[in-house]
Protein backbone atom coordinates (compact mmCIF):
# COMPACT_ATOMS: atom_id res chain seq x y z
CA UNK A 1 0.00 0.00 0.00
CA UNK A 2 1.26 3.59 -1.12
CA UNK A 3 0.00 5.87 2.67
CA UNK A 4 0.19 9.40 1.10
CA UNK A 5 -2.83 9.93 3.64
CA UNK A 6 -1.12 10.42 7.06
CA UNK A 7 2.11 12.39 5.89
CA UNK A 8 4.52 9.80 7.27
CA UNK A 9 7.80 9.04 4.72
CA UNK A 10 7.93 6.70 1.72
CA UNK A 11 11.72 7.39 1.22
CA UNK A 12 14.59 4.94 2.55
CA UNK A 13 16.27 6.18 5.61
CA UNK A 14 19.60 7.47 6.32
CA UNK A 15 22.76 5.50 5.67
CA UNK A 16 23.81 6.65 9.40
CA UNK A 17 20.22 5.31 10.70
CA UNK A 18 20.53 2.11 9.24
CA UNK A 19 23.73 1.08 10.65
CA UNK A 20 22.75 2.69 14.35
CA UNK A 21 20.27 0.23 14.36
CA UNK A 22 22.19 -2.46 12.96
CA UNK A 23 25.05 -1.76 15.34
CA UNK A 24 22.91 -1.54 18.64
CA UNK A 25 23.80 -3.27 21.11
CA UNK A 26 20.57 -4.85 23.00
CA UNK A 27 22.58 -5.49 26.18
CA UNK A 28 22.22 -1.42 26.14
CA UNK A 29 18.43 -1.68 27.10
CA UNK A 30 19.67 -4.30 30.12
CA UNK A 31 20.73 -0.51 32.32
CA UNK A 32 19.08 2.88 32.65
CA UNK A 33 20.79 5.48 30.99
CA UNK A 34 23.47 7.01 33.24
CA UNK A 35 23.25 10.96 32.19
CA UNK A 36 20.59 11.70 34.20
CA UNK A 37 23.29 11.61 37.05
CA UNK A 38 24.97 14.63 35.41
CA UNK A 39 21.54 16.51 35.33
CA UNK A 40 21.01 16.09 32.42
CA UNK A 41 17.88 14.20 30.59
CA UNK A 42 19.18 12.24 27.33
CA UNK A 43 22.10 12.48 25.14
CA UNK A 44 18.84 13.71 22.96
CA UNK A 45 18.79 16.81 24.44
CA UNK A 46 22.86 17.29 25.12
CA UNK A 47 22.79 17.65 21.01
CA UNK A 48 19.61 19.16 20.46
CA UNK A 49 21.12 21.84 22.95
CA UNK A 50 24.27 21.82 20.45
CA UNK A 51 22.55 21.71 17.46
CA UNK A 52 19.70 24.60 18.21
CA UNK A 53 21.80 26.94 20.45
CA UNK A 54 19.21 26.79 23.63
CA UNK A 55 20.42 25.67 27.13
CA UNK A 56 19.66 21.74 28.23
CA UNK A 57 17.45 22.59 30.53
CA UNK A 58 15.09 23.98 28.54
CA UNK A 59 15.18 21.15 25.73
CA UNK A 60 11.74 18.92 26.04
CA UNK A 61 11.90 15.19 25.13
CA UNK A 62 8.79 13.30 24.29
CA UNK A 63 7.24 10.94 23.01
CA UNK A 64 6.50 12.00 19.29
CA UNK A 65 5.23 14.97 18.80
CA UNK A 66 1.82 13.95 19.79
CA UNK A 67 3.39 13.59 23.72
CA UNK A 68 4.69 17.24 23.47
CA UNK A 69 1.51 18.94 22.79
CA UNK A 70 -0.71 16.52 25.00
CA UNK A 71 1.70 17.08 28.40
CA UNK A 72 2.13 21.05 27.22
CA UNK A 73 -1.74 21.32 26.63
CA UNK A 74 -2.79 19.11 29.62
CA UNK A 75 -0.77 20.63 32.49
CA UNK A 76 -1.45 24.33 31.33
CA UNK A 77 -5.11 23.83 31.12
CA UNK A 78 -5.22 21.84 34.33
CA UNK A 79 -3.52 24.00 36.73
CA UNK A 80 -5.89 27.30 37.34
CA UNK A 81 -9.28 28.49 36.41
CA UNK A 82 -8.64 29.56 32.86
CA UNK A 83 -9.10 26.39 30.38
CA UNK A 84 -9.82 27.97 27.44
CA UNK A 85 -6.98 27.22 24.07
CA UNK A 86 -7.33 29.19 21.25
CA UNK A 87 -6.61 27.32 18.16
CA UNK A 88 -6.74 27.59 14.28
CA UNK A 89 -9.49 27.69 12.31
CA UNK A 90 -8.50 25.04 9.56
CA UNK A 91 -6.01 22.52 11.73
CA UNK A 92 -5.27 19.14 13.17
CA UNK A 93 -8.52 18.13 14.93
CA UNK A 94 -6.53 16.43 17.59
CA UNK A 95 -5.89 19.70 19.24
CA UNK A 96 -9.40 20.44 20.43
CA UNK A 97 -9.29 16.40 21.70
CA UNK A 98 -6.47 17.24 23.76
CA UNK A 99 -7.85 20.25 25.13
CA UNK A 100 -11.47 18.47 25.96
CA UNK A 101 -9.46 15.09 27.67
CA UNK A 102 -8.18 17.58 30.76
CA UNK A 103 -11.79 19.43 31.20
CA UNK A 104 -10.02 22.48 28.64
CA UNK A 105 -12.11 24.54 26.29
CA UNK A 106 -10.96 25.33 22.77
CA UNK A 107 -11.89 28.67 20.57
CA UNK A 108 -10.89 29.06 17.09
CA UNK A 109 -9.62 32.08 15.22
CA UNK A 110 -9.13 32.51 11.09
CA UNK A 111 -7.06 31.35 8.78
CA UNK A 112 -7.41 33.62 6.03
CA UNK A 113 -7.54 32.03 1.89
CA UNK A 114 -5.20 34.17 -0.55
CA UNK A 115 -4.71 33.55 -3.83
CA UNK A 116 -2.94 30.56 -3.52
CA UNK A 117 -2.54 30.04 0.01
CA UNK A 118 -4.01 30.46 3.37
CA UNK A 119 -2.35 32.55 6.18
CA UNK A 120 -2.59 33.90 9.81
CA UNK A 121 -3.70 38.05 9.57
CA UNK A 122 -1.49 38.54 12.49
CA UNK A 123 -2.67 41.52 14.01
CA UNK A 124 -5.95 39.50 13.57
CA UNK A 125 -4.13 36.79 15.96
CA UNK A 126 -3.36 39.18 18.41
CA UNK A 127 -6.71 41.07 18.55
CA UNK A 128 -8.34 37.26 18.84
CA UNK A 129 -6.04 36.71 21.84
CA UNK A 130 -6.52 39.86 23.50
CA UNK A 131 -10.18 39.63 23.32
CA UNK A 132 -10.44 36.11 24.78
CA UNK A 133 -7.39 36.07 26.95
CA UNK A 134 -6.59 32.20 26.24
CA UNK A 135 -4.66 30.21 28.67
CA UNK A 136 -3.04 29.05 25.57
CA UNK A 137 -2.28 30.36 22.25
CA UNK A 138 -1.75 27.17 19.69
CA UNK A 139 0.42 28.65 16.69
CA UNK A 140 1.05 25.86 13.66
CA UNK A 141 3.79 26.27 11.41
CA UNK A 142 3.74 24.76 9.11
CA UNK A 143 0.02 24.67 9.75
CA UNK A 144 -1.65 21.10 9.00
CA UNK A 145 -3.71 20.67 6.69
CA UNK A 146 -3.28 24.14 4.69
CA UNK A 147 0.62 24.12 4.75
CA UNK A 148 0.86 27.57 5.52
CA UNK A 149 3.72 28.73 7.89
CA UNK A 150 5.05 31.82 9.83
CA UNK A 151 8.03 33.62 9.80
CA UNK A 152 10.26 35.15 12.74
CA UNK A 153 9.43 38.50 12.50
CA UNK A 154 5.93 37.65 12.80
CA UNK A 155 5.97 35.20 16.09
CA UNK A 156 7.94 37.97 17.25
CA UNK A 157 4.92 40.44 16.60
CA UNK A 158 2.29 38.31 18.32
CA UNK A 159 4.74 37.25 21.23
CA UNK A 160 4.81 41.21 21.86
CA UNK A 161 1.73 42.36 21.60
CA UNK A 162 -0.32 39.56 23.70
CA UNK A 163 -0.79 38.92 27.59
CA UNK A 164 2.44 37.65 28.77
CA UNK A 165 0.52 34.83 31.19
CA UNK A 166 -1.05 33.27 28.13
CA UNK A 167 1.07 30.34 26.87
CA UNK A 168 2.20 30.22 23.14
CA UNK A 169 2.54 26.57 22.14
CA UNK A 170 3.69 26.67 17.98
CA UNK A 171 3.49 23.06 16.38
CA UNK A 172 6.41 23.17 13.84
CA UNK A 173 6.19 19.46 13.28
CA UNK A 174 6.36 19.92 9.29
CA UNK A 175 8.93 22.35 9.51
CA UNK A 176 12.67 22.28 7.61
CA UNK A 177 10.97 20.99 4.57
CA UNK A 178 12.15 24.37 2.99
CA UNK A 179 14.81 26.12 4.99
CA UNK A 180 17.48 24.04 7.84
CA UNK A 181 17.57 27.59 9.21
CA UNK A 182 16.77 27.00 12.97
CA UNK A 183 18.77 30.50 13.92
CA UNK A 184 15.25 32.16 15.05
CA UNK A 185 14.59 29.24 18.46
CA UNK A 186 17.40 30.41 20.45
CA UNK A 187 16.22 34.12 20.13
CA UNK A 188 13.16 33.90 20.45
CA UNK A 189 13.08 31.56 23.85
CA UNK A 190 15.46 33.35 25.16
CA UNK A 191 13.24 36.18 25.70
CA UNK A 192 9.51 35.22 26.06
CA UNK A 193 9.49 32.82 29.39
CA UNK A 194 5.64 31.98 27.84
CA UNK A 195 6.79 30.02 24.72
CA UNK A 196 6.83 26.29 23.56
CA UNK A 197 8.03 25.61 20.30
CA UNK A 198 7.18 21.69 19.55
CA UNK A 199 9.40 19.81 16.85
CA UNK A 200 9.68 15.92 16.06
CA UNK A 201 11.50 13.63 14.36
CA UNK A 202 8.78 12.14 13.03
CA UNK A 203 8.39 14.32 9.54
CA UNK A 204 11.41 15.81 8.51
CA UNK A 205 13.49 13.25 9.30
CA UNK A 206 11.30 10.69 8.33
CA UNK A 207 10.94 8.48 11.73
CA UNK A 208 7.46 8.56 13.07
CA UNK A 209 7.70 4.57 13.76
CA UNK A 210 10.46 6.10 16.22
CA UNK A 211 8.11 8.32 18.39
CA UNK A 212 10.52 10.50 19.22
CA UNK A 213 9.38 14.71 19.91
CA UNK A 214 11.37 17.66 21.02
CA UNK A 215 10.92 21.03 21.87
CA UNK A 216 11.80 23.91 23.81
CA UNK A 217 10.67 26.29 26.71
CA UNK A 218 10.96 29.85 27.47
CA UNK A 219 12.62 30.12 31.38
CA UNK A 220 11.19 29.78 34.45
CA UNK A 221 8.70 26.44 33.91
CA UNK A 222 10.27 24.28 36.31
CA UNK A 223 7.45 22.52 37.45
CA UNK A 224 6.41 21.88 33.71
CA UNK A 225 9.53 20.29 33.38
CA UNK A 226 9.30 18.26 36.42
CA UNK A 227 5.92 16.76 34.90
CA UNK A 228 7.41 15.93 31.43
CA UNK A 229 11.00 14.74 31.98
CA UNK A 230 11.43 11.45 32.80
CA UNK A 231 13.42 10.44 36.28
CA UNK A 232 15.12 7.00 34.81
CA UNK A 233 16.16 8.84 31.68
CA UNK A 234 14.48 7.82 28.04
CA UNK A 235 14.65 4.53 25.41
CA UNK A 236 18.19 3.92 24.50
CA UNK A 237 17.75 2.37 21.29
CA UNK A 238 15.60 5.60 20.18
CA UNK A 239 18.53 7.38 21.59
CA UNK A 240 20.97 6.22 19.31
CA UNK A 241 19.06 6.17 15.91
CA UNK A 242 18.08 9.72 17.11
CA UNK A 243 21.51 10.90 17.08
CA UNK A 244 22.34 9.30 13.47
CA UNK A 245 19.46 11.42 12.78
CA UNK A 246 19.55 14.35 13.90
CA UNK A 247 23.27 13.98 12.14
CA UNK A 248 21.87 13.14 8.42
CA UNK A 249 20.88 16.36 7.35
CA UNK A 250 22.38 15.87 3.89
CA UNK A 251 20.33 13.25 3.35
CA UNK A 252 17.21 14.60 4.39
CA UNK A 253 18.09 17.63 2.36
CA UNK A 254 18.19 15.82 -0.61
CA UNK A 255 14.68 14.10 0.35
CA UNK A 256 13.18 17.54 0.62
CA UNK A 257 14.53 18.34 -2.86
CA UNK A 258 12.27 15.44 -4.42
CA UNK A 259 9.36 16.50 -1.95
CA UNK A 260 9.74 20.06 -3.83
CA UNK A 261 9.92 18.38 -7.60
CA UNK A 262 6.52 17.08 -6.25
CA UNK A 263 4.99 20.41 -5.23
CA UNK A 264 6.22 22.10 -8.74
CA UNK A 265 4.77 18.83 -10.76
CA UNK A 266 0.90 19.23 -8.79
CA UNK A 267 1.27 23.29 -9.68
CA UNK A 268 1.92 22.59 -13.19
CA UNK A 269 -0.01 19.98 -14.37
CA UNK A 270 -3.30 20.70 -12.08
CA UNK A 271 -2.92 24.73 -11.11
CA UNK A 272 -4.87 26.12 -14.35
CA UNK A 273 -7.47 23.54 -14.40
CA UNK A 274 -10.83 24.36 -14.40
CA UNK A 275 -11.84 23.47 -10.82
CA UNK A 276 -8.43 23.16 -9.13
CA UNK A 277 -6.10 24.81 -7.24
CA UNK A 278 -2.97 24.05 -5.76
CA UNK A 279 -1.99 25.70 -2.44
CA UNK A 280 1.33 26.43 -1.81
CA UNK A 281 2.85 24.66 0.82
CA UNK A 282 6.40 24.53 3.14
CA UNK A 283 5.47 21.33 4.46
CA UNK A 284 5.33 17.27 3.25
CA UNK A 285 2.54 17.53 1.67
CA UNK A 286 0.11 19.79 0.01
CA UNK A 287 -3.45 20.71 -0.44
CA UNK A 288 -5.77 20.71 -3.59
CA UNK A 289 -8.70 21.92 -4.18
CA UNK A 290 -10.60 19.69 -6.82
CA UNK A 291 -14.26 19.26 -8.49
CA UNK A 292 -15.62 17.27 -6.01
CA UNK A 293 -17.82 15.43 -8.88
CA UNK A 294 -14.89 13.42 -9.37
CA UNK A 295 -14.44 12.09 -5.56
CA UNK A 296 -15.97 8.51 -5.91
CA UNK A 297 -14.10 7.70 -9.26
CA UNK A 298 -10.92 9.26 -7.74
CA UNK A 299 -11.02 7.41 -4.62
CA UNK A 300 -11.48 3.74 -6.56
CA UNK A 301 -9.09 4.46 -9.46
CA UNK A 302 -6.06 5.23 -6.44
CA UNK A 303 -7.78 2.29 -4.70
CA UNK A 304 -7.14 -0.21 -7.30
CA UNK A 305 -3.31 0.68 -7.36
CA UNK A 306 -3.22 0.42 -3.87
CA UNK A 307 -2.69 4.05 -2.84
CA UNK A 308 -4.51 6.25 -0.24
CA UNK A 309 -4.76 9.95 -0.31
CA UNK A 310 -6.73 12.24 2.04
CA UNK A 311 -9.94 13.04 1.25
CA UNK A 312 -11.26 16.39 3.28
CA UNK A 313 -14.09 16.50 5.83
CA UNK A 314 -13.60 19.40 7.65
CA UNK A 315 -15.95 22.55 7.23
CA UNK A 316 -15.46 24.55 4.47
CA UNK A 317 -12.23 22.29 3.11
CA UNK A 318 -14.76 19.63 2.02
CA UNK A 319 -13.60 20.03 -1.70
CA UNK A 320 -9.85 19.85 -1.06
CA UNK A 321 -7.35 16.59 -0.85
CA UNK A 322 -4.36 17.16 1.32
CA UNK A 323 -1.65 14.46 -0.44
CA UNK A 324 1.41 13.34 1.01
CA UNK A 325 4.52 14.36 -1.04
CA UNK A 326 6.21 10.45 -1.52
CA UNK A 327 8.46 9.33 -3.96
CA UNK A 328 9.06 11.10 -7.79
CA UNK A 329 7.40 7.80 -8.97
CA UNK A 330 4.67 8.06 -6.36
CA UNK A 331 3.81 11.66 -6.84
CA UNK A 332 3.74 10.86 -10.77
CA UNK A 333 1.25 8.60 -10.78
CA UNK A 334 -1.04 10.04 -8.25
CA UNK A 335 -1.26 13.40 -10.35
CA UNK A 336 -1.33 11.33 -13.37
CA UNK A 337 -4.36 9.53 -11.95
CA UNK A 338 -6.00 12.68 -11.00
CA UNK A 339 -5.55 13.91 -14.56
CA UNK A 340 -7.05 10.63 -16.15
CA UNK A 341 -10.34 10.75 -13.89
CA UNK A 342 -10.44 14.77 -14.12
CA UNK A 343 -10.79 14.36 -18.07
CA UNK A 344 -14.01 11.89 -17.86
CA UNK A 345 -15.92 14.40 -16.36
Amino acid sequence: MNYLDRNEFNFEPSPKVVEAIRNFDPKELCFYTRIYDQGKKSVISVRLSELYGVPEEQVLLTYGGEDMLKNAIHYFLSNGENKTILIPEFSWWYYNRVASECGGTFQMYPLHEMEDTFAYDIKEVVEYTNRIHPRMLLLASPNNPTGNGLLPDEVGYIMEHIPADTMVLIDEAYASFVSSDVSHIAPLIDRYSNLIISRTLSKFYGLPGLRVGFGFIGKGHDQFLSYVNKYLGYNRFSEAVALAALDSDEHYRKVADDMDWGRRLYKEKLGQLPGFKVYKSVANFILIKYPIAMKETLQKALMLEDYKIKYMTDKGLESCLRITLGRREQTQFVCDTILKVYQQL
